[in-house]
C-alpha cells in the first residue's frame, strides 16, 4: 500500500512541468495560426490568379434586352482592357462598366467556367423625349439613348429643369386626359425655371398658362377657341391664358 500511493503522488508530480509547458506554449499556438489566417486570406487572390490558365475571352449577353447589343457589351468589355481568368477576375468591375451605358439601369455579371461571362441587363425605357435630346423613364429618371436605338418615334415632348422630371411626366398625363375630353391632342408640356408653363398642341397651337394650376384655363381655353377668327393666309400661333379673365391670340402668317 505504502508503494502504490509512492507511486501514484510521483506520477502527479512528474505531470506538472508538462501541464505547465503546455500553457506557456499555447499562446504561440494562437498566434501562428492567427498568423498563418491572415497569410492565406491577404494571398488567395494571388493565388487563385496562378490557377487561371486563360483569360476570360468571351461572354453571352442573356435575356432579350431592348437597346443593349452585343456590340453595346463588346465595346464596354474592351474598354476595361484584358481582362484575367476566372478565378481572378472581379465581376463587380465588369458590372459597373456595364452600368456606364446610359441607359442601363442595372446588370447582373456572372462568371461560366472557364472562361465566360453571362450578362443580365436591366433597362430603362423610355416615355417622352426630354430637352430635346434626353428621355425620361417612368419613373422619372433622366437618361440618354442614341436615337437610332429608339424604336417609338411618337414619343410625347416634355422639358424642364431635371428636378421637375418627374413633375412634368404627372401633368403631361393630367393635361393629355384633360384635353382629350375636349376633342383636343396634346403634343408637349414645357415647365420653365420660374415654373410657368407651356402647352403645344398637334396642330403647332402654344398655350401658354403661365405659373399655378392649369386646370380652369384650359375650361376657358376650350371655351374661346372655337369663337377665335383666323384671317385668310394667316394661321394660330399662340394662346395666352396668363390672364385672370380672356385671353391673347399670336398669328402667324401660314408660309412661316
Amino acid at each position: 500500500m505504502k508503494l502504490w500511493r509512492h507511486k501514484a503522488t510521483q506520477s502527479i508530480r512528474t505531470g506538472e512541468p508538462r501541464s505547465r509547458f503546455f500553457m506557456q506554449v499555447k499562446p504561440l499556438i494562437v498566434l501562428l495560426c492567427l498568423g498563418l489566417m491572415f497569410y492565406v486570406y491577404s494571398n488567395w487572390q494571388n493565388w487563385l490568379e496562378k490557377l487561371d490558365d486563360r483569360p476570360i475571352s468571351a461572354f453571352n449577353l442573356v435575356g432579350t434586352p431592348a437597346f443593349t447589343t452585343d456590340e453595346d457589351v463588346r465595346d464596354m468589355l474592351i474598354k476595361m482592357g484584358d481582362l484575367k481568368g476566372f478565378f481572378g477576375q472581379d465581376v463587380s468591375l465588369v458590372r459597373e462598366q456595364i452600368q456606364k451605358m446610359p441607359w442601363v439601369k442595372q446588370a447582373v455579371v456572372r462568371k461560366i467556367w472557364p472562361d465566360r461571362l453571362n450578362i443580365l441587363v436591366s433597362e430603362y425605357t423610355p416615355v417622352a423625349v426630354w430637352n430635346d435630346n434626353e428621355f425620361l423613364s417612368s419613373d422619372g429618371v433622366v437618361f440618354k439613348l442614341p436615337v437610332d436605338k429608339l424604336q417609338d418615334k411618337n414619343l410625347p415632348h416634355l422639358a424642364g429643369p431635371d428636378y421637375q422630371s418627374l413633375v412634368v411626366l404627372d401633368a403631361w398625363k393630367k393635361i393629355y386626359q384633360d384635353l382629350k375630353t375636349k376633342g383636343l391632342t396634346l403634343k408637349s408640356v414645357a415647365i420653365d425655371d420660374r415654373e410657368a408653363w407651356q402647352l403645344e398642341l398637334d396642330n403647332g397651337v402654344l398655350l401658354k398658362l403661365g405659373r399655378g394650376e392649369w386646370k380652369s384655363k384650359l375650361d376657358r381655353f376650350a371655351t374661346i377657341y372655337p369663337q377665335i377668327e383666323v384671317p385668310e393666309n394667316k394661321k394660330l400661333s399662340y394662346v395666352d391664358l396668363r390672364y385672370k379673365v380672356g385671353a391673347a391670340v399670336g398669328m402667324v402668317d401660314i408660309n412661316e
